[in-house]
C-alpha cells in the first residue's frame, strides 16, 4: 500500500515514514500538489504552531487539494499538529482557520488542573487512551489496542470536536478528559504520536492501512 506523507516543513518525517514502512506501507514523503492529488491514502504529520502549519500548506497550494481528496473519500490520518489542522479553527496565536474536515476548534490546555492546581503546559508524556463513555474500540483503528494502553503525547493545545460522535478516543490530563483521537468518515486524527508509542501506536497505523485498503 502506498501512503503519501505530506511534507510542509513542520514535522518529524523520518520517524513517521519508518513507522509506516514497519507496518508494511510504501511511504512517499512529498510536498507536491500533483502527488497529493494522486494519492491513494494520506498522512498529515506535524509539530509546531497551527498558524505556521496552515501557512506551510497554503504556500504549497495544498489546502484545497487536501479538502477535495477527503471529500472524495480518500483516507487521511492527521498526527499531533496534523490532527489539529483537521478542525475548523484554532485559538493558538489566533484565531486561525483550519482545513474544516472535522467540525470543532482547537483550544489551549488549561494552566490549572480540575482542582485549580497549576499544571504543566505543554502536556508531555505517556497517558492511557480509552474509548468515549458507552463506546468501544471495535471497528476503529484502535480495534487491537486494549483500553487504557498508554500513548505518547506532546502538545499545548487540544482539539475539541463539536460533535460527540466524532470523538474516537480520550485521555485524561489534570483530571479533565481530552480528545486523544477523532474521526469523521475516513478522516482520522491522533493527538498522540503513534510513531513514538511503541507496539500500540504501530497497531493504530496498521489498522489505518487496513482502512486504506492495504
Amino acid at each position: 500500500m502506498k501512503v503519501t506523507v505530506i511534507d510542509y516543513g513542520l514535522s518529524n518525517l523520518l520517524s513517521v515514514r519508518r513507522a509506516l514502512e514497519a507496518c508494511g506501507a510504501q511511504a512517499e514523503v512529498t510536498g507536491s500538489r500533483a502527488a497529493v492529488s494522486a494519492a491513494q491514502a494520506l498522512v498529515l504529520p506535524g509539530v509546531g504552531a497551527f498558524e505556521d502549519g496552515m501557512k506551510g500548506l497554503a504556500a504549497l497550494s495544498l489546502i484545497d487539494v487536501i479538502q477535495e481528496k477527503c471529500a472524495a473519500g480518500t483516507p487521511l490520518l492527521g498526527i499531533c499538529l496534523g490532527m489539529q489542522m483537521l478542525f475548523d479553527e484554532s485559538e493558538e496565536f489566533g484565531p486561525h482557520p483550519g482545513l474544516g474536515l472535522i467540525p470543532g476548534r482547537v483550544e489551549r490546555i488549561p494552566e490549572t488542573d480540575a482542582q485549580g492546581t497549576p499544571q504543566r503546559v505543554p502536556h508531555i508524556g505517556w497517558e492511557p487512551v480509552r474509548p468515549p463513555a458507552g463506546r468501544t474500540f471495535a471497528g476503529t483503528v484502535f480495534a487491537s489496542v486494549p483500553e487504557n494502553r498508554e500513548m505518547y503525547f506532546v502538545h499545548s493545545y487540544e482539539a475539541k470536536p463539536a460533535r460527540a460522535a466524532d470523538r474516537l478516543a480520550e485521555a485524561e490530563y489534570g483530571g479533565r478528559s481530552l480528545c486523544a483521537a477523532a474521526q469523521r468518515g475516513r478522516v482520522i486524527g491522533c493527538q498522540f504520536h503513534p510513531e513514538k508509542s511503541g507496539e500500540a501506536g504501530l497497531a493504530v497505523l496498521r489498522h489505518y492501512l487496513t482502512l486504506c485498503g492495504a
